[in-house]
């Protein structure tokens, strides 16, 4: 199955296999500030050609597929939406944008398609947050499923330490969402939260494990796919705290930040890189680890 990259040249980057669009990555959205605009990967699909993303749901406007989102940086919010303080979310002029600068790399063989780019992090009233350096690569891993390699790199450029954290960092209990975030299909409401322990629900949200997974079902055909997402070994906090929901809405985040702060002095540098795999079909427990080994070679 041959990979191909087509460029919407200042917009963003499609990756299909076959007849397949696996995913397209918007590196410069148009976003409202008030969501705190971002790339992002949507949609994504498997190779069978399933939807397995969700693009600015009603409930949460600022969840967009995958995207790399961070709640507390500082004062500043790179989620979305309000900022939990003091017990409550609240609305404030903090909602900073991750804006794309320059494209450092697009090559694409019948194997393997890497983007890689620059960001400018920068507050609300546009002052300079973080210089990031990003890649994302995507391969095919068998017939029925493919996985994408995230990179990035944050250098601190704000003038000051930046503490790094989450809702429930700041107080609130079980909440501690931030990093790669995955927001699933409606239809995955209800599906399996798959940890290296065994299945099963939010119960599994908060803990700490080197990968997580979710199968899911699809509504029209009623079949299924699974999603899982490895962390390296070298990245700060590992293994992560999970933030993974099932009841009210599909997701996966490793959260390097859910119960701890995490400090980067000025002009210092944080490195993450993850794996997420993308399978046509519902593995089972054993399948879904096999898969996390997929994922963990990827990252190899």
């Amino acid at each position: 199955m041959t990979l191909q990259a087509n460029h919407a040249l200042g917009r963003s980057v499609a990756v299909t296999a076959g007849d397949v669009e696996l995913f397209t990555y918007t590196y410069r959205p148009d976003t409202p500030v008030l969501e705190s605009p971002k790339p992002y990967l949507h949609p994504i699909r498997t190779l069978g050609g399933a939807l397995v993303s969700l693009f600015r749901p009603h409930d949460h406007v600022w969840h967009k597929g995958i995207a790399w989102s961070l709640p507390h940086v500082g004062e500043h919010n790179f989620w979305g939406g309000p900022t939990y303080v003091q017990g409550q979310y609240v609305q404030l002029d903090n909602n900073g944008s991750a804006t794309h600068r320059e494209m450092t790399t697009l090559s694409a063989t019948a194997e393997r398609v890497e983007v890689g780019h620059t960001l400018d992090w920068t507050a609300q009233s546009g002052d300079p947050v973080i210089e990031e350096r990003r890649s994302l690569t995507a391969q095919i891993v068998d017939g029925a499923t493919w996985a994408l390699l995230f990179d990035t790199a944050m250098t601190n450029v704000s003038g000051a330490a930046l503490a790094f954290g989450s809702p429930t960092t700041k107080g609130r209990e079980n909440a501690g969402y931030g990093g790669l975030f995955w927001r699933g299909p409606r239809s995955f409401t209800g599906g399996l939260i798959q940890s290296p322990e065994g299945a099963g629900g939010g119960e599994l949200r908060g803990q700490r494990a080197e990968w997580f997974g979710f199968r899911g079902r699809h509504d029209e055909t009623g079949e299924h796919s699974t999603i899982v997402m490895v962390d390296d070994t070298s990245n700060p906090q590992h293994p992560p705290q999970w933030f993974a929901r099932t009841e009210e809405f599909a997701c996966l985040c490793p959260a390097p930040f859910f119960s701890e702060e995490v400090e980067l002095p000025d002009g210092e540098t944080m490195r993450f890189r993850y794996a997420v795999v993308i399978a046509d079909g519902d593995r089972g427990e054993d399948g879904t680890a096999l898969l996390a080994k997929r994922g963990r070679d990827v990252l190899a």
